[in-house]
Parts: C-alpha cells; structure tokens; sequence
C-alpha cells in the first residue's frame, strides 16, 4: 500500500463494491480480500475487522481476534509492505460474516453516507508512504486502546470507530475525513483514560 490506487469520478462507489463482495458467492476470506482489492486491502481490512468493535453491541471474544489482526496489519502499513501477510489459520478467517444481515446494511449505508461528504482532498498527501507510515502508528494506538477497554463498558466503540473513519478516508482519498478520524480516536482514549482514572480514585479511596 505504498500508494493508493486513484479513484475515477466515473468509477463505482466503494460501498457498491463492498455489498456485492459481501452478498456475493465469492471467497469471504482475508485471503480473498487480498486477492480482489490489491493495494487498498490495508484500508478495506481495518474497516471490516473494526467494524464490530465499533458497533455499540456486545460481540463476545471475537472483537479481540479482529484487533489482534488489526495491530499486525498496522505493522505492516508502518514497515512499508504494499500486501498483507498473514499466518495461515488467519487467511481462511471468514471475515464477510462480521458484516452480514442487518448489521452489514447499515453499515453500508454508513459508508454511502461517507460517500456523499467525501471529495478528494489532500489526496496526494495519502499516496506517500510516510504519511501512510503515521496513519499506521495512530491506527495501532486506537487498536491498542480499544483491546485494552474493559469488557461490556463500551469504551472500545470511540477508538473502534476512529479507525473505520480513518480507513474510509484512505479508501476515499480524503484527508478531511481522515482527520476526522483521528478527532474521534482520540476523543475516544481522552475518554478511556478519564473514567479509569475515575474508577481507580473511587476504588483507592474505599480503600
């Protein structure tokens, strides 16, 4: 992903894209996903693996995999690969069930209403690999900080939803909403760290 492949005016929205990939017969794995979106794949990844942590639900272990795999994902970006790579057991992750049914509807209308607000500004600042390095930095921190959240407390979603934005602005090539994302991932650790300092002054002085 050392460059990102330009999008035509003319081209065909990344949300159509995505919804006939995921409702279609096609390989659903992380595998496949590397094979059909090529350099892009970095981006599409971390919006699909974010999605569910990013989602205000309760979705049990899985939400740690998805982020484990985000954080290696972001090494990557950083050290320069233009491809993921990936163990194998992690390649053959059905990663189009994490959107499917009602969730994967509304989040494509989430992604169509990105759409409409996006243009392409700042663009060429998003082909260089340094810039793409720095994004892969604050990405790793948000992950990092929405794996580390308390279980059932929500304070995963913050962070989680900054990296979707942050991978939509990548895939649209907009650095407004990219900057965008980096306001709510940082909102969201502000938020993290304030309710544990909050919770450790309650717990010190019972105490």
């Amino acid at each position: 992903m050392g460059t990102m492949e330009r999008r035509s005016s003319k081209s065909r929205p990344f949300s159509r894209d995505l919804e006939h990939w995921l409702k279609g017969d096609g390989d659903k794995t992380m595998a496949g996903l590397n094979r059909l979106f090529g350099e892009k794949t970095f981006a599409i990844a971390w919006l699909i693996l974010m999605a569910l942590p990013a989602l205000p639900l309760p979705t049990g272990g899985i939400t740690h995999i998805t982020e484990i795999i985000t954080m290696l994902l972001c090494l990557e970006l950083i050290i320069g690969r233009r491809s993921i790579w990936l163990p194998r057991r992690w390649q053959g992750l059905n990663v189009g069930k994490l959107l499917s049914g009602k969730a994967g509807s509304k989040f494509i209308g989430f992604i169509v209403w990105f759409e409409r607000l996006s243009r392409q500004r700042w663009s060429s600042l998003l082909a260089r690999q340094a810039v793409l390095s720095v994004v892969g930095v604050l990405v790793l921190g948000f992950t990092v900080a929405a794996f580390v959240a308390p279980p059932f407390s929500w304070l995963d979603t913050l962070p989680s939803l900054g990296v979707v934005v942050i991978a939509l602005a990548l895939i649209l090539e907009d650095g407004l909403i990219l900057l965008g994302g980096i306001i709510v991932g940082i909102l969201g650790i502000g938020l993290e760290v304030a309710v544990g300092a909050a919770l450790y002054d309650g717990i010190r002085h019972l105490f």
